[in-house]
């Protein structure tokens, strides 16, 4: 879930220009807060209200597109321009507040980031909707291993009690190897260690005067977004063919194929921030389904499929857009899993045979500079003086752990309190490899260790509650490996950024708290408002009918398929392995062009509409890059991250409208002459 993919290449030292030697100086020389003073009420706050806005964005991404952006360093940025703005009203006032430094920025980023993480990680907008009504009835009561027994909707209730009873294993399954991931072995974390750059940057004076530069661009953009989001409901109308997302931009032939600009500022903020290579991915996905392959087997309907069946009948067209979907998926998920795991043994085992085989007396190497040194010795320094012992992260994991063991069987009857445990006793192997996977190459592969919980847990409870039990393992491998895979790169930012160890893993607890409640809440919101899983409305969850249509893989294999739908599917799935190993095995200047098969996958089953407006953002920022490079590297992120909140805050007014059921006055209707 989501288009996982490393944009950077950080290398250390790198925090500060070395032509700015004031600067540097002051920020070596600063004092240190002590860890309590790092985490402040004001902080909290900010993070509370940052943590629901990113809630809402990243709902609105998952039940829409999936592709979720990075929102780590906009979470840094945002933190510094809210406490900033809070402090120097207070000092015009004449209160006196205390002063706003790195440390307390980096735990307010610490805690947004545990927060909205949830919304993606908890299994919202997969896991949750594939047990729903709906989901069973869009894969149909007739359809093989899809069991009315096997549905439960979403509920504020039990959807907040699993949340706190599985979120804060991930947290403590790693502390105790904080030293080895960032110490020893020098994981860079890239997001992080990028988040912590931006940090360090704020801090001073030219760093200030350029945050508020940002902060101003993002402000613009924001408020230019939520005023277009307005304008285009007063034309939305009652239905779904109503308003500027029916605008048949390139004909209404292309139209039909889902090919045209919706005008959605969200998905052209996501094309500005995703990579150049992830958004013509998405493109080419939908060139290749929407454009070629859907109407190449409608052409065959009647004889590859009964003509008459419904458009979301998955013995028709809607099963083979289903399928290859997952095939494309599985493809690239299980090649990158393999690849970061043999990535990890290969470190870790060079990295030992270093160790191993350094001299008794350790000699300072020629090429480091005695400040170099003295600088990563205060940095180590720090991030070893508060210290969270082993024994109070292993009793934590285990209690929490036997809490969980005891209440997910209530919540879901068919996942056995003897299969929780035994997943609780492999995560922290596979909670590792993610964070280490995650420290080389920053891919966070937390929804692939989803599909392998999902699979083996279905095929081992079997028909009877099969598939419940597997997208609820699903949701708990997730919420596990992903929260870990988090706190290591918050530590690498703290550690970058002279942040103690027990601020960053409190203001985590606090962030995924804070997560347990607005994740849920933000979601239902959404899901009261509006008509989710509709295959025909804005919110179609197309993860939902994976996620289900997995399990049931899961515990029927392959059954009722169209006419050489196995065929294609194993033709993609061969597909995604050999481009990813093309991608590996040519010169980077070639691989660079070569398409990501989980990106091209998106659009195979949502559509072609948002990959157009991704790929304008694409070209916005080519041609920014193309005019001015060094602007378009300071002021995209603020712009995309402008757009995309703009839009986002627009879904508060527009859910409540909902619910109060205000209709838009107008309906826009694009179609042909004739028909008028």
């Amino acid at each position: 879930m989501g288009t996982e993919t490393s944009t950077m290449d950080i290398s250390e030292p790198f925090l500060l220009d070395p032509h700015r030697t004031e600067e540097k100086e002051e920020y070596w020389h600063e004092g240190v807060p002590e860890w309590k003073e790092q985490i402040t009420i004001r902080g909290l706050v900010v993070s509370a209200v940052l943590g629901s806005l990113f809630s809402m964005i990243t709902h609105k991404l998952t039940l829409t597109v999936g592709v979720i952006p990075n929102f780590n360093v906009v979470a840094g940025l945002l933190g510094f321009f809210f406490v900033r703005t809070w402090t120097g009203f207070l000092s015009k006032m004449g209160f006196f507040t205390k002063p706003f430094t790195r440390q307390e920025n980096t735990v307010i980023q610490t805690c947004v980031v545990a927060c909205y993480d949830l919304a993606f990680s908890g299994g919202f907008g997969s896991s949750f909707i594939a047990m729903d009504q709906r989901t069973y009835e869009l894969i149909g009561p007739d359809y093989p291993g899809n069991r009315a027994e096997d549905v439960k909707n979403p509920g504020l209730g039990w959807m907040i009690g699993f949340m706190f009873v599985v979120s804060f294993l991930g947290l403590f399954s790693l502390v105790p190897l904080r030293k080895v991931m960032v110490l020893d072995y020098k994981l860079t974390y890239p997001s992080g260690t990028a988040t912590a750059m931006l940090i360090n940057s704020f801090h001073t004076k030219t760093g200030a005067e350029f945050a508020g530069n940002q902060v101003w661009q993002l402000g613009k953009y924001l408020s230019i977004s939520f005023c277009w989001s307005c304008f285009k409901w007063f034309f939305s109308g009652i239905g779904d063919s109503c308003g500027f997302v029916n605008f048949p931009t390139f004909g209404l032939a292309l139209f039909k194929n889902t090919f045209y600009f919706d005008f959605s500022l969200t998905y052209v903020g996501c094309g500005l921030i995703c990579p150049h290579l992830v958004n013509c991915s998405v493109l080419l996905g939908a060139i290749i389904s929407w454009g070629l392959l859907w109407p190449f087997i409608s052409d065959h309907a009647g004889d590859w499929y009964p003509a008459d069946l419904g458009n979301n009948d998955f013995k028709g067209l809607y099963g083979y857009k289903v399928f290859i979907s997952i095939a494309l998926i599985l493809g690239d998920g299980i090649y990158n899993l393999v690849k970061i795991i043999l990535i990890t043994v290969r470190e870790m085992w060079r990295i030992s045979s270093k160790l191993n085989s350094l001299p008794v007396v350790t000699e300072i190497q020629e090429e480091k500079s005695s400040q170099i040194q003295s600088e990563e010795k205060r940095r180590d320094e720090i991030f070893l003086k508060d210290r969270i012992p082993t024994w109070f992260a292993a009793s934590g994991y285990v209690g929490l752990a036997a809490i969980s063991i005891a209440t997910i069987p209530i919540i879901f009857p068919p996942l056995k309190w003897y299969l929780v445990l035994c997943s609780y006793i492999l995560a922290p192997a596979l909670a590792f490899c993610n964070s280490y996977g995650t420290g080389l190459t920053d891919w966070n592969l937390s929804s692939n260790y989803g599909y392998i919980g999902l699979f083996i847990i279905s095929a081992a409870v079997g028909q009877n509650g099969g598939v419940i039990a597997g997208v609820a393992a699903s949701a708990v491998m997730m919420s596990i490996v992903s929260t870990a895979a988090d706190l290591m790169q918050d530590f690498k930012t703290g550690y970058l950024t002279l942040s103690s160890v027990k601020s960053m893993f409190v203001s985590q607890l606090i962030g995924t708290a804070m997560g347990c409640v607005i994740a849920p809440l933000t979601f239902w919101m959404f899901w009261t408002a509006f008509d989710i899983g509709s295959p025909d409305g804005p919110y179609k969850a197309p993860y939902a009918v994976i996620y289900r249509e997995m399990a049931i893989l899961g515990v029927q294999g392959f059954s009722e398929l169209p006419k050489y739908c196995l065929q294609m599917c194993g033709g993609f799935f061969a597909a995604a392995l050999a481009i990813n190993l093309l991608r590996d095995v040519i010169p980077k200047k070639f691989s660079q062009f070569i398409p990501i098969p989980m990106a091209m996958a998106v659009p195979f089953y949502i559509g072609a509409y948002f990959t157009v407006d991704m790929f304008v953002g694409t070209v916005i920022l080519f041609v920014w890059e193309r005019l001015n490079r060094k602007d378009a590297e300071d002021y995209a992120v603020a712009v995309a991250s402008g757009l995309i909140c703009g839009d986002g805050i627009w879904t508060i007014p527009s859910a409540v409208l909902s619910i109060f059921r205000i209709d838009p006055p107008i309906c826009m209707y694009f179609g042909p002459s004739a028909s008028n």
